[in-house]
């Protein structure tokens, strides 16, 4: 139980802003196998949008209630997943070889791929969002940011980190771990759709796992794997899918 709590724990250190004990320590091995948590950090930081929104439902109208609502995730995980978008955006829009793909998404400068790519995604999170009814929009954000980080986790278990991006980063990123830790960060991505129309989840996931397919082989395609940049663009893009299905389903 102790290690699994530390496995948590690091999940917590590595996925969001929030707090740990430095007696916690860190190894590769450990940030490995704490992506079995990653869905479940969705909890946490889907949770925390949602008490956001809830508390100022009372006081601001819906719309600025989601806005805050949508900071305070980002907040919570330091833009973490945001950043990862707009660095994706900017190299793979433009760059024509993967070696100047590379070198741009290593660029801590944002250009206007990222740009436009993040202000695309954020409008459409916030559209999606605010047209859906209140007290649905509580459940959208726990289920919708835990079920888009299990993504990122299929994509560590079915494709290869790209040599180039490991030579060059400097921090590191969780890699495949053992398959019971697939199998725990399944259960934490379906569990919270279980609050929501059983439709939402016979549409979200297909779609979702095609759009992961086709961004699997895009990424093998251009820079031959995933990089950290392509995980955190991939979470971004299936949160939005996942409010466009909610919306369509209901």
């Amino acid at each position: 139980m102790k290690e699994q709590i530390n496995l948590f724990l690091t999940a917590v250190m590595f996925y969001t802003r929030i707090p740990v004990s430095r007696s916690l320590g860190f190894s590769n091995e450990r940030l490995n196998r704490s992506t079995r948590y990653l869905p479940l950090i969705g909890w946490i930081v889907g949770g925390i949008g949602a008490a956001v929104f809830y508390g100022l439902s009372f006081l601001l109208p819906l719309e600025v209630a989601v806005f805050l609502s949508m900071l305070a995730t980002i907040f919570a995980t330091g833009a973490f997943h945001e950043d990862g978008f707009a660095d994706f955006c900017d190299g793979f829009g433009g760059g024509y070889t993967r070696e100047k793909i590379f070198t741009i998404m290593k660029d801590s400068r944002i250009g206007t791929y990222g740009t436009v790519g993040l202000i695309g995604m954020l409008g459409t999170r916030f559209l999606a969002l605010q047209s859906l009814p209140a007290q649905m929009i509580l459940l959208a954000l726990l289920a919708g940011h835990a079920f888009s980080r299990l993504m990122p986790v299929i994509i560590i278990f079915t494709s290869w980190y790209s040599r180039e991006d490991e030579l060059s980063k400097t921090k590191p990123i969780g890699k495949r771990g053992q398959n019971s830790d697939f199998v725990i960060a399944v259960a934490f991505a379906l569990l919270p759709m279980g609050l929501l129309p059983w439709q939402l989840m016979a549409a979200a996931i297909p779609i979702s796992l095609l759009v992961t397919f086709v961004f699997k082989k895009y990424i093998e395609r251009k820079v031959g794997g995933y990089t950290g940049d392509c995980l955190g663009a991939l979470q971004q893009l299936i949160e939005v899918v996942f409010y466009l299905c909610l919306l369509a389903v209901l």
